[in-house]
């Protein structure tokens, strides 16, 4: 479905007039929280939230305070004419692009922190990072006052740190997300995949392979040590040139577990060249 006229919003105050016009016609609304550089993943989220409410708002939002300050905020993709020109072909209905001082004012002094699901995997490695999606994401469904906000599995990390906070700090909206979507070689679709070098993107698919194969030895009752040791192994041999992580972990709480006897995932973040990959497989229930 292609929309007459998309409409760009970028002040808290016209967002919120708008979903008020909106709810009082009893409409549903969805948000999609993004940073922009839209691409695959980000129409699927727009696809599933199409078929559950009325209005759909993509949020574009480059998040400064969940960079730090050796990562690429600056560098990060950025392309407005873009994302809107795919966005009007989706039939999402707003934009939300609020700019940093919208969003962060003179004075602003809070911030989010949710513990349990932040500890540990990418928390460990990226000071502040969760703090940082987790106040902007508080932010934005409090702004959008949307009825769902939709997410992918790719940041699984993420996605349980959000339920968490959506539960503790009583916010009514319903969480929903959708699995991976990846390239046909199986690598996870990602705004940052534009930093690989041609070399890079054809080693880069090993990463999924060598976790699906994690997850089917588990199945088979392999020991959960041996099988992250054979996956270190294998990224090492594959050209991955450092790994922050590889971990099998219960999928709510996102401990670290040595049998499997709730429902398991597998999560991974790994270097490839200059770029930081993450992906992430479940691990099945054997009968």
């Amino acid at each position: 479905m292609i929309q007459d006229k998309l409409l760009i919003i970028r002040t808290i105050s016209a967002l919120r007039s708008t979903v008020c016009k909106w709810k009082s016609r009893g409409l549903r609304v969805s948000l999609i929280p993004t940073m922009g550089a839209l691409h695959d993943g980000h129409m699927a989220l727009i696809s599933s939230a199409l078929k559950m409410s009325d209005r759909i708002i993509v949020s574009v939002f480059v998040n400064p305070k969940q960079f730090s300050p050796q990562e690429d905020f600056l560098n990060y993709p950025r392309c407005e004419s873009k994302d809107v020109e795919l966005l009007q072909i989706t039939g999402a209905h707003v934009l939300y692009s609020p700019t940093i001082k919208e969003m962060y004012p003179d004075g602003f002094v809070s911030i989010v922190t949710v513990d349990g699901p932040s500890k540990g995997l990418c928390g460990d490695f990226r000071k502040g990072h969760f703090s940082g999606v987790a106040t902007v994401v508080t932010k934005l469904l409090l702004q959008s006052d949307a009825d769902f906000a939709f997410f992918g599995e790719k940041d699984y990390q993420q996605l349980q740190i959000i339920r968490s906070l959506v539960s503790d700090l009583n916010i009514h909206v319903d969480i929903k997300c959708i699995p991976i979507v990846r390239e046909i070689d199986g690598l996870a679709i990602s705004s940052r995949n534009s930093y690989l070098t041609i070399d890079e993107r054809i080693a880069a698919p090993t990463l999924y392979k060598i976790l699906v194969s994690m997850s089917e030895k588990l199945t088979n009752g392999e020991k959960i040590s041996d099988q992250i040791a054979w996956g270190k192994r294998q990224l090492l041999s594959a050209g991955f040139k450092a790994i922050d992580y590889l971990s099998v972990c219960d999928a709510d709480s996102l401990t670290p577990i040595n049998t499997i006897i709730h429902p398991a995932r597998i999560l991974v973040a790994a270097i490839l060249g200059k770029t930081r990959l993450i992906d992430n497989v479940s691990v099945p229930l054997t009968l």
